[in-house]
């Protein structure tokens, strides 16, 4: 049988682009995870380029290990930064290293009772109305982070933010509709790219620290016996294992939203084993190395959504460029340089995309709102997530997203099909 080729996307996953314009998409990606994955070090006290470092070794570990058929980059997670930041102060890198390592074989154990039970429980848990509403939550929930990033500057509103964001959204916008041939590929690129012109010439961006970075700057890497010897920290396993169960709760639902976008079922091939493996695998090389826990990128989905290329080498090109950049001290300080409200520009698009996917599942599948079960999952779901409901327990935090995820198949789980009422 004839592998699938998806006809209607500019590049299809197997699909190799031509050199330069292969270059021009995976930079495409790098800009678009690189602010992201450099604020969890930044804010945990990690160097940012050994972030860069681990996050292109994980995107490749995870490529390899799904076979290079799911087109998912891994960038610094989110979830963990409360813990770390305690872990940090507490016992210093080397208990997030083995929290990042613990996490990684929690991964690992659960993907071999994938392996063991199937997937086919799958589509019981998580039908069309749990799973068009998780994914607007996935988008939606980041709106408020990028509209606040556009607006605020320390803590205060400032216009000509919000002047950069909504001008970067504009150009993106134009290129996106306007472009066509090469430059009609790279419109996230081209938008950053121009939004940050605009916002130099406005006076946003800080030059200070490009002129500062050596050209040549090995991260300050963080190995095992090499750099400090290892011991059993119980306060990082007891901490971060359980925040493992959170973002594998985020990972089904950005393979949920890939899905949708490549027309495949990556549950079935190359199997949630093999994604949880891929994923718990390049959790353990970050920490090896030094980083933060790695995860799928909601952002690179929404890249994937609005230029229709979904060709695994150019995420593997970005996640090389990744591990270069990590080495390049000035071209690290440029991309470092880029303003909130650029980034927030682009944003508007990219978690705007992934939110109506969502909403095209709903209608494609013909929900019925007329039901109350439907009614009741899709609005809890929506307004959990999106209002940013969140459990604190300690340091375990179960994020917005999360639980309107659990709650959601909870919901659809123990609802009967029809109320007393409807019957």
């Amino acid at each position: 049988m004839a592998e699938f080729h998806n006809d209607d996307v500019v590049l299809d996953i197997k699909d190799k682009p031509k050199p330069f314009v292969w270059l021009g998409l995976s930079l495409q990606h790098l800009f678009t995870m690189f602010g992201a994955t450099v604020l969890v070090p930044i804010l945990v006290g990690i160097n940012p380029g050994i972030a860069l470092v681990s996050s292109g070794l994980g995107t490749l570990v995870y490529l390899f290990v799904t076979k290079g058929k799911i087109p998912a980059y891994l960038g610094s997670s989110f979830a963990f930064i409360a813990a770390m930041q305690l872990l940090m102060k507490t016992d210093g890198y080397p208990a997030i290293a083995q929290g990042a390592m613990t996490t990684g074989l929690v991964y690992l154990i659960v993907a071999f009772l994938v392996k063991k039970i199937g997937s086919a429980w799958m589509d019981k848990i998580l039908p069309p109305i749990v799973v068009g509403p998780v994914i607007m939550v996935i988008g939606l929930g980041l709106a408020a982070n990028a509209a606040n990033n556009a607006m605020m500057n320390n803590g205060k509103y400032d216009f000509t933010y919000l002047l950069v964001a909504l001008v970067t959204l504009g150009i993106t916008i134009f290129f996106n509709m306007f472009l066509k041939g090469f430059l009609g590929l790279i419109p996230i690129l081209l938008g950053i790219i121009f939004g940050y012109l605009f916002a130099l010439a406005v006076g946003v961006v800080d030059l200070s620290g490009v002129a500062a970075a050596d050209w040549f700057a090995l991260p300050n890497f963080q190995v095992p016996f090499l750099t400090y010897e290892p011991k059993f920290y119980a306060s990082a396993v007891i901490t971060m294992a359980p925040i493992a169960f959170v973002t594998m709760t985020e990972h089904i639902g950005h393979l949920m939203v890939l899905n949708k976008l490549t027309k495949r079922n990556f549950f079935e091939d190359p199997g949630l084993n093999r994604t949880l493996m891929g994923d718990g695998l390049a959790q353990i090389v970050a920490g090896f190395v030094g980083g933060p826990p790695v995860t799928s990128y909601g952002e690179n989905i929404g890249v994937l959504a609005i230029t229709r290329v979904h060709s695994v080498f150019v995420i593997g090109g970005a996640a090389v460029l990744a591990v270069i950049l990590g080495f390049v001290g000035k071209l690290s300080a440029l991309i470092l340089s880029i303003p909130n409200p650029v980034i927030s520009g682009i944003s508007f698009i990219l978690f705007g995309v992934i939110a109506a996917s969502g909403l095209k599942i709903l209608i494609e599948n013909k929900i019925n709102f007329d039901k109350k079960k439907n009614l009741i999952i899709a609005s809890v779901i929506l307004v959990i997530g999106i209002g940013g409901l969140y459990v604190e327990a300690g340091t375990f935090t179960l994020s917005a997203m999360a639980l309107a995820t659990v709650l959601g198949i909870i919901l659809n789980l123990i609802l009967p099909e029809t109320s007393r009422s409807e019957a």
